[in-house]
């Protein structure tokens, strides 16, 4: 530290990289606010500034509001996200811990083989989902992606959660068992509580993938009131060669504001479950 303490070298290693790092990170956010409370003459005019505002409007945001079903799409990506998470969350607790905690054998090689299922890009996978989808009448309704995300999330949160119940210390599952205490007691009684960092790390990641994922919604859903908000700004606001930037821009921001609200809130549980809070 304390060769940060010139002013000269804080600048070059510290203020400098920061400042880069900010401007890449908040420059999209920043050209989409910009964009989305433009009017039409300012984005098609050559001459103005493409970096300032001059007369904003709300023009764009009343045309996604109520011109289209954006508050439906929005509220099917809250539906389907949350459940999928909660659903993924389930099931992965279960599975890592039994890799982690129980010792069987041959628990490696299903640790492995559930990260390398997590590998599998969904390109590859949503030609037989489709047929399996179709199949069980589930195709254009949300019970369509509710079922397939875990297919990728899952994996995900298993790994996750498989790393972070490895930091828990075995000695107080052993105490536990030693005073009679079921595996299903542990688990609620004190591996949960203790992972509670690590569970919303999980929880923010699959619900920032759900949030996101696009190849299942674009392939599942067809009707426009079904359709979730990535899917449904990109192929109902864009009418051939057509582009509505404004409202494009406007969809965008308020699609990803949720997700910037729920990382504020969990900021600090994430950071913690992310580098394995709980010590010996």
């Amino acid at each position: 530290m304390e060769y940060l303490q010139s002013i000269p070298r804080r600048w070059v290693t510290l203020y400098i990289p920061i400042g880069i790092f900010l401007f890449v990170l908040l420059f999209p956010f920043y050209w989409m606010a910009i964009t989305a409370f433009k009017p039409d003459g300012e984005l098609l005019m050559q001459s103005a500034n493409p970096l300032i505002v001059i007369k904003p409007t709300l023009a764009h945001f009343k045309k996604l509001l109520f011109d289209t079903p954006y508050p439906a799409w929005l509220l099917n990506t809250v539906i389907i996200s949350t459940v999928s998470t909660f659903a993924s969350l389930a099931a992965s607790v279960l599975a890592a811990y039994s890799i982690e905690r129980l010792r069987f054998q041959g628990a490696k090689q299903v640790g492995l083989a559930i990260f390398l299922a997590y590998l599998i890009p969904p390109s590859i996978l949503f030609i037989p989902l489709a047929s399996i989808v179709f199949q069980l009448g589930l195709f254009d309704t949300r019970w369509a992606l509710i079922l397939t995300y875990p297919t990728f999330l899952i994996p995900f949160c298993t790994w996750l959660l498989m790393g972070y119940f490895r930091s828990i210390p075995y000695e107080l599952e052993e105490c536990a068992l030693i005073d009679g205490a079921t595996r299903w007691e542990i688990l609620i009684k004190i591996i949960l509580p203790l992972a509670v960092p690590g569970l919303i790390s999980a929880g923010i990641f699959a619900f920032t993938l759900s949030w996101n994922e696009f190849i299942y919604a674009l392939t599942f859903i067809s009707s426009s009131e079904v359709k979730t908000v990535p899917v449904g700004i990109v192929t109902e606001l864009v009418e051939g060669d057509v582009y509505h930037w404004g409202a494009l821009m406007a969809g965008a921001l308020l699609g990803s504001l949720p997700v910037a609200v729920v990382y504020s809130f969990f900021v600090e549980y994430y950071v913690s479950g992310m580098t394995g809070a709980v010590k010996e």
